[in-house]
């Protein structure tokens, strides 16, 4: 009984408990202790970073630049053809720098706005000047929006196109209209024109069946990954690939159909909440929000490791020289707010389990 006692007690020491889940192995958990960078943002969604500056956007409608080495936060100006409309899920979300940012000072951005009563979201070019930032294009408007379910993830793939997670509005028919800019990814040159390879003629969508898609990654050999809020629980990781139905509101969770596209990955019982993925060394990690931690998913093997766990919202992840570099998210009115809330915060994955 006495060695029994010792046993349970050097495991929770060092760690490793384990937990069931319904669809791959055993869960291991690594403590880690993130390095703050800055603190007192509120609700920032994305993480875009250029040689020791990252540029932050905050839901609320807010933009800030901020120092790695100092912490120091530079707030920016936004001069926007259209008022960013800060109501439910929606508001300032996805912000990405174009590829000549050095040169051209150009950076995509995705908001929330009202127009005739209705609540829309839309994809711009603007232009760094100073500490502004000024409307320069506007890429795409219309996308369906609510109080909940705007998608916002933008990110430009390996093929320089610019990809948008759109989500279904809260009407989850939607997701299954192909003619509907709704429940997609949708996909885009850097001009805003439908690229000529897109699966479905003269349309931006890229993939359907989507119920409110946050994440967006891929890996070397460029194959896309994104992660998807369930209806309850049943969080999924999607391999993507172009003109596939993902099965919102239809199938979800593990769930098949033919015609329809099952997840390689899903919670189960278990509610994540996903949002923000990175990927490095063959696992995707992934920013969780009711889940309120970090975790990785092993691709080959389908291993899950929390990777940090402070008990707070987690919004984004950006991976840069074996640096994880995350959000928290305990302002967005689901959370409870610490001190000097919300922050970005960076960890070290040398050293962490393969």
């Amino acid at each position: 009984m006495k060695k029994l006692s010792l046993f349970l007690i050097f495991n929770i020491m060092i760690g490793c408990s384990q937990d069931e889940n319904l669809d791959g192995p055993a869960v291991k958990e690594t403590v880690s202790n993130p390095v703050i960078i800055a603190t007192n943002l509120t609700i920032p969604w994305m993480i875009t970073k250029t040689d020791g500056i990252f540029f932050i956007p905050e839901r609320i409608g807010k933009l800030s630049e901020i120092e790695e080495a100092s912490g120091q936060v530079i707030p920016q100006q936004l001069k926007l053809q259209k008022e960013i409309l800060d109501q439910g899920e929606g508001g300032f979300l996805g912000f990405t720098l174009a590829p000549d940012f050095q040169n051209s000072n150009e950076a995509f951005m995705y908001h929330t706005y009202m127009e005739d009563g209705n609540i829309l979201n839309r994809v711009i070019l603007v232009e760094r000047n100073g500490s502004s930032w000024v409307e320069k294009l506007v890429l795409l408007e219309g996308i369906p929006g609510g109080r909940i379910h705007n998608g916002g993830r933008i990110k430009i793939g390996p093929d320089d196109k610019l990809y948008v997670t759109a989500g279904d509005a809260g009407i989850p028919e939607n997701a299954q209209d192909v003619t509907s800019l709704a429940g997609k990814i949708l996909r885009m040159n850097l001009d805003g024109s439908i690229p000529t390879d897109n699966p479905f003629p003269n349309s931006y969508v890229y993939t359907y069946g989507h119920r409110n898609p946050q994440g967006l990654v891929w890996d070397e050999k460029g194959t896309l990954y994104s992660t998807e809020h369930g209806q309850r629980a049943h969080d999924e990781i999607n391999l993507l690939e172009p003109g596939k139905n993902y099965g919102w509101p239809i199938i979800e969770g593990s769930e098949t159909k033919p015609g329809m596209v099952t997840p390689i990955y899903q919670t189960g019982e278990e509610t994540w909440a996903p949002s923000g993925i990175d990927y490095a060394n063959g696992k995707l990690y992934i920013a969780t929000l009711r889940g309120s931690k970090v975790r990785s998913y092993e691709i080959e093997s389908g291993r899950i490791e929390v990777i940090l766990d402070i008990n707070s919202r987690m919004r984004d992840i950006y991976i840069e020289d074996n640096t994880l570099y995350t959000i928290t998210n305990n302002k967005d009115g689901r959370g409870n707010p610490k001190e000097d809330d919300d922050k970005l915060l960076s960890i070290s994955l040398t050293g962490i389990r393969k």
